[in-house]
């Protein structure tokens, strides 16, 4: 075989490999869905669709946060406590203080800004390794959130301390955060996409965006070009409480009540889709609407193994696979490397 002849097979396999990293979750994703749609019918009705992207949304936003703590080169492993401790506030703020939706909602959004100032602290000022410092303030979360309801679920006409019952409930308005619509489209699904689409532009239109991505990157190279990387990173983690505080205010809204062992599972879902959403098109970082396509493409699965009606923990299996794969298109197949996928 002549030279020319390798370098051209060399070139053909190169094209391949790389259509392959590009598009290939994307196809993944679609053959899933026809064939879900195909064989089952009650998966392509239109309303199991909306269920599905209703249920995928409080996962995608989280997932968001965490997407963006991935950017400036961290992980933050508390979203799942802070989307149950936004559960519990939202509850305790209604129902046993009998205060306003409203005013639930701002609670919880400031709730989630000061523990992302929490895990920033932690992080950037007394430089505590961002795994370690999130998994202490997950762990803290997880225990703070029981003291004040006495371990138990905060729920309408719930017997207090001194003996009373509490005089609130989950007020309409709040309520509505799970239940309202447009059209038929659920208005947790309309907020995952704006949230989609604004962390998109503001990752990738914006100053602040692509400072956090060459943080991410090279930090000190970042921070020899005069940079503030303590300032985007403690930023970062901020955002990625008010994400999770969010998410926590969708989960308080379709369960009614404070359950304390809301958000339980919700980390390691959202870590997973920001991890799947680096694969897509082959972009090798994290990304907003990557992680968008990989909380959908979980969502698909986990439907489609539920309508046919496969075991519970088959869709954990499923979740493995699906990681697993993106981590080989990332990784293995890529020429590209990773640094933030790495990084954490």
């Amino acid at each position: 075989m002549t030279n020319r002849a390798i370098i051209g097979s060399e070139d053909l396999r190169n094209r391949i490999r790389d259509y392959i990293v590009k598009y290939g979750f994307i196809v993944v994703t679609v053959v899933l869905f026809i064939w879900f749609a195909t064989s089952e019918e009650t998966f392509r009705m239109p309303n199991t669709i909306f269920s599905m992207l209703k249920f995928t949304s409080v996962v995608a936003i989280v997932g968001l946060g965490v997407t963006v703590a991935m950017v400036v080169g961290g992980l933050d492993l508390s979203v799942g406590a802070v989307a149950g401790l936004s559960v519990t506030l939202s509850a305790m703020t209604m129902v046993i203080y009998g205060l306003t939706g409203i005013t639930a909602v701002i609670v919880v959004l400031i709730a989630g800004a000061a523990v992302g100032l929490f895990n920033a602290l932690l992080i950037v000022v007394l430089k505590i390794p961002d795994l370690l410092a999130t998994l202490g303030t997950m762990f803290i979360i997880m225990g703070l959130k029981l003291l004040p309801v006495d371990g138990q679920s905060v729920s309408s006409g719930m017997t207090l301390r001194d003996g009373s019952t509490a005089p609130g409930k989950f007020t309409a308005d709040f309520l509505l955060i799970d239940r309202a619509t447009w059209g038929p489209v659920p208005f947790p699904v309309i907020l995952f996409l704006v949230l989609t689409a604004a962390t998109w532009f503001f990752l990738t239109r914006t100053k602040w965006g692509r400072m956090m991505y060459a943080i991410g990157a090279n930090p000190e190279a970042s921070r020899l070009a005069g940079v503030r990387v303590r300032s985007y990173r403690a930023l970062a983690y901020v955002i990625s409480g008010v994400f999770a505080s969010i998410g926590g205010l969708i989960l308080s809204s379709r369960i009614g009540q404070g359950d304390i062992s809301a958000g339980n599972s919700l980390l390691l879902d959202a870590v997973a889709v920001a991890l799947v959403g680096t694969s897509v098109l082959g972009l090798a970082k994290p990304n907003a609407w990557g992680t968008a396509l990989g909380a959908i493409l979980l969502g698909i699965v986990i439907t489609g193994l539920t309508i046919k009606g496969f075991p519970y923990y088959a869709q954990d299996i499923a979740k493995g696979v699906v990681l697993v794969l993106a981590l080989i298109f990332s990784f293995t197949l890529s020429r590209k490397k990773s640094r933030y996928v790495s990084a954490v």
